[in-house]
């Protein structure tokens, strides 16, 4: 089959960051594009052209490329708003080569990329698969950062999204959903349920494995979170769960990298709220952590904590999962699917900081109990979401919106 990979946002090629690193899924994207090129299926990425050293076409893996087109001043910037801008300029483009060279199916990444994937397959019968990764609704309703701003810009731009999404929905062949959560908000968002298909983000389970580094550590317990800092709330309710484990440390990755930290206002917020419940000496605050550093950083905690309070993918916790370790997270996005309740972790309710505690110190007080939990999360993560089962079900979707 050949694929046509739409994601204007990301080149796989070199991962955009933000000064907080790549997010979770587009740093997965390479890993999918390549498992199709190994089922072999011939696979062409489309991104923008963000910089001028950036090849027109290259290849990516064996049976994959990716091609960079020019879309008007893309320069750098990434966010929602210039992408959308630039839509007309990126979709033509892919037209005139879709003319010329027919895909037998389009997977488009995101919804500008949806956009332009629509536009560009009009009239050409060319079969167009959408996945959102995250969506603008969900994201208002569960106060996820990107929607918190008073800027009145970015919330005219939130309007827009979350009006497109669901007429790109519609339009769209096949809908893959990263959740069942997701599959849940589409079909409310009017996309028909039958063209919505359950098809959850992969794990590298061969960098993200029980096997392998593992980060320096204490003596004490550790207890890790990957977290925005800019979700204060959650991250509060962790701090004063931890006042209440006092043999515990609790180590907190995300943020901007270490050496910004200082500078940032989400930071020195939380760094108060630490001094002032007496946890200095047991939080540590890491910044952003580079992708290669983070299995040995997960391998070194004893539990892995989820505070977001909206996670559609919940990867983080999957690569915890996958390392052995257990994970205690909300009934919320992907953790709902991913996180098997007293089998492979633990799923609370958010805003609970009393019972996350207690239920924190029940399974440090057994270690046998937390080994148990981790071989079923490695095997739940190896038999559910490795890349090659993922990459065998996004061709099924394929086949079904080409048919």
């Amino acid at each position: 089959m050949k694929i046509a990979i739409v994601a204007q946002h990301a080149t796989p090629l070199r991962p955009w960051t933000d000064g907080t690193g790549p997010r979770p899924d587009d740093a997965g994207l390479t890993d999918l594009i390549c498992m199709l090129a190994r089922h072999g299926h011939r696979v062409t990425v489309y991104c923008e052209k963000r910089n001028a050293d950036l090849p027109d076409r290259a290849e990516l893996c064996d049976g994959a490329w990716v091609e960079h087109i020019p879309s008007g001043n893309a320069s750098r910037r990434t966010a929602d708003a210039d992408l959308l801008a630039r839509v007309p300029t990126f979709s033509e483009p892919l037209r005139a080569r879709w003319r010329l060279n027919r895909p037998d199916v389009v997977h488009a990444f995101r919804w500008t990329s949806g956009l332009a994937a629509l536009a560009a397959a009009r009239d050409l019968g060319i079969p167009v698969v959408q996945s959102f990764s995250t969506l603008g609704f969900a994201e208002r309703r569960d106060h996820a950062p990107a929607s918190t701003t008073a800027s009145a810009r970015p919330i005219r731009l939130e309007s827009a999204r979350i009006r497109l999404e669901p007429a790109i929905g519609r339009s769209a062949d096949a809908v893959v959903a990263g959740s069942s959560a997701e599959v849940s908000d589409l079909t409310q968002l009017g996309v028909p349920r039958t063209s919505v298909r359950c098809v959850p983000w992969g794990i590298n389970t061969d960098e993200f494995a029980p096997e392998g580094p593992v980060a320096e550590r204490g003596g004490r317990p550790r207890l890790l979170t990957a977290a925005d800092l800019t979700e204060r709330e959650p991250l509060v309710t962790l701090l004063r769960a931890l006042t209440k484990v006092p043999e515990a440390e609790l180590m907190i990755v995300g943020g901007p990298a270490r050496a910004r930290l200082a500078s940032d206002a989400a930071y020195r917020g939380l760094a108060a709220m630490t001094g002032t419940l007496g946890l200095t000496d047991r939080v540590v605050f890491t910044g952003r952590v580079d992708r290669a550093s983070m299995p040995g950083l997960l391998r070194s905690a004893d539990l892995v904590l989820s505070t977001c309070s909206y996670d559609p993918s919940g990867v983080t916790s999957l690569e915890a999962m996958a390392c052995g370790r257990p994970v205690l997270a909300p009934p919320t996005g992907g953790h709902v699917d991913a996180v098997v309740d007293g089998t492979t972790g633990i799923i609370i309710p958010p805003g609970r900081p009393a019972q996350l505690a207690q239920r924190i110190r029940q399974l440090l007080a057994h270690p046998m109990l937390i080994e148990a939990y981790g071989v079923a999360a490695v095997d739940r993560v190896r038999s559910r979401y490795s890349w090659d089962r993922i990459a065998a079900e996004t061709v099924t979707v394929y086949e079904r919106a080409a048919a």
